[in-house]
């Protein structure tokens, strides 16, 4: 049995996508692709989650209470983050949907950083650096990361929110 070293950053990310995808007939190349990540880098961050508990064993679906139970109560410990200069980028966190729904972010306004991008905010470092060059490929996903990183950033109320959007799009997985 492989050894666990620790959860990286592009760990959150792969299961958050196979959360995304709801079903369970895509492949590593599959996810490769679209995330930007190497295949066997892939294949790496489902052994991890799977030595975690974060995944079943034939690395196909997610285990969604116990990766809950670690977003919610672990993801700001782990990977913590603060907003940085102010940026041209897509808007994340409180300041994307569906967060940005219940919260207004008036001139809090938090981005990834992106040459591309549609506004101009605080810098949030994303989990992995190609988020900003995937995210609009895939809304339930983008949606997906905008609320991690409202727990990651945020504050009380902007966090029991988050709590409450991640586990509606959790619950059916």
């Amino acid at each position: 049995m492989k050894k666990h070293n620790g959860m990286r950053p592009q760990d959150i990310v792969v299961l958050l996508k196979i959360i995304a995808l709801r079903r369970d007939d895509w492949y590593n190349s599959d996810l490769a692709q679209s995330l930007k990540i190497s295949p066997s880098e892939i294949s790496e961050v489902l052994n991890r989650c799977k030595i975690a508990g974060l995944i079943d064993s034939k690395k196909r679906k997610v285990n969604v209470n116990s990766f809950m139970e670690f977003l919610v109560y672990g993801l700001r410990y782990v990977f913590p983050t603060q907003p940085g200069a102010v940026v041209k980028g897509f808007p994340t966190a409180h300041s994307a949907a569906p967060i940005n729904e219940h919260i207004s972010s008036g001139s809090d306004v938090y981005v990834w950083a992106s040459a591309k991008g549609t506004h101009r905010g605080q810098a949030i470092e994303p989990l992995y650096k190609s988020i900003p060059l995937v995210v609009h490929e895939d809304k339930p996903f983008y949606e997906l990361l905008a609320i991690i990183d409202t727990i990651r950033v945020g504050k009380a109320r902007e966090i029991n929110i988050a709590k409450e959007e991640l586990e509606k799009r959790l619950k059916h997985v």
